[in-house]
């Protein structure tokens, strides 16, 4: 069994990563600091899977820390990236915080890979490296322009970072450019979980419904789209879990074709926040109460994927529908309101 580390595994997409991993039959040892997510989920996972993965709690933009885990786990065959401050709205807030942690930590991840001759990295990077891009849909070839918030300009900062010590490393990296991840696990006993006030669209959506939020507050109305608000390429959280088992498995088996590979991953599909409400609403039966805003600083008007190059070179292909991906999110909002209840 061949073990892999996952940072933020305890996360939203990096706890389905590591359901997806441990059906396929690796071994996985988590690394989280649980600054956005629960130790419960550790849990989760394992009755989802039937196994419990390692975990150790710590911060990894804490060099020293960093330096005595990969000292004491010589036995990594790869590691899947996410741990990173998320939210394009706190950064403009909060950038230095952002900064220091997205960056910091995967420069002491490469210190540890480098002193234990680990050679495998998948990055959790994202779309917003385009920021609003030229052309629709966007290719891995569409030109990375000045980021719109600090987060965006994280990811930049950690492929160009990628980019240059691959050349000089014995490292290879596959960088994963995200779209939109929403819904939850089949199962709901995992899911979107945001500890405050969501960043997200989806969260916000299904609190809202429950009746955690009063009002769900729809940024734009006034943007150049068909109807006013935003679009996004938004795409199934399993989906995109099982992208990254792929990319695990291409590096273990020497398939990659350069040492630094990036591939968009999304679904391909551009829908309006409108249009995710109406899903919602349709799905599930509950009335949203929502209302225009202004314009909020940092979002891009609209992105979405062409996805042809992950399809073909990876044989990987997003499954879930939109109506698919708002059930499963409403599923686990309500699985949430009844573990409160008991």
């Amino acid at each position: 069994m061949k073990k892999i580390l996952v940072t933020g595994g305890t996360g939203f997409i990096g706890s389905h990563t590591v359901v997806e991993l441990q059906l396929k039959g690796f071994k996985v040892v988590i690394v989280d600091n649980l600054s956005n997510s629960s130790i419960e989920v550790l849990d989760n996972i394992t009755k989802i899977s039937g196994i419990k993965p390692e975990f150790e709690q710590f911060d990894l933009s804490d060099e020293a820390k960093t330096a005595d885990f990969f000292q004491r786990n010589t036995d990594i065959a790869g590691i899947i990236h996410f741990a990173a401050f998320k939210a394009v709205g706190e950064s403009m807030q909060k950038p230095i915080e952002y900064y220091r942690n997205n960056v910091v930590s995967l420069l002491n991840i490469l210190d540890g890979m480098k002193a234990q001759g680990i050679k495998n990295l998948v990055f959790s990077s994202s779309c917003t490296v385009y920021g609003q891009p030229d052309e629709l849909p966007v290719t891995e070839s569409a030109p990375i322009k000045q980021a719109w918030s600090p987060y965006g300009n994280t990811k930049q900062m950690c492929e160009e970072i990628l980019r240059f010590a691959t050349m000089q490393l014995p490292v290879r990296a596959i960088a994963l450019r995200y779209f939109n991840p929403i819904g939850a696990h089949e199962s709901a006993l995992i899911g979107e979980l945001p500890l405050g006030v969501p960043g997200n669209l989806v969260p916000f959506i299904t609190q809202t419904a429950i009746g955690i939020r009063p009002m769900l507050n729809v940024f734009g109305g006034d943007y150049n789209t068909p109807d006013g608000s935003a679009v996004r390429d938004y795409i199934h959280v399993v989906d995109l879990a099982k992208a990254h088992v792929i990319a695990v498995e291409r590096m273990l088996n020497e398939k990659g074709k350069a040492d630094l590979e990036i591939f968009n991953l999304g679904t391909g599909n551009g829908f309006s926040v409108l249009e995710v409400i109406q899903s919602f609403e349709k799905v599930t039966g509950e009335k949203l109460n929502y209302q225009m805003v202004p314009r909020r600083a940092g979002d891009v008007e609209q992105t979405w994927a062409d996805t042809t190059f992950a399809n073909n070179e990876l044989g990987w292909k997003a499954e879930k529908t939109l109506d698919e991906m708002m059930l499963s999110a409403w599923k686990w909002e309500k699985a949430l309101a009844a573990k409160k209840q008991n």
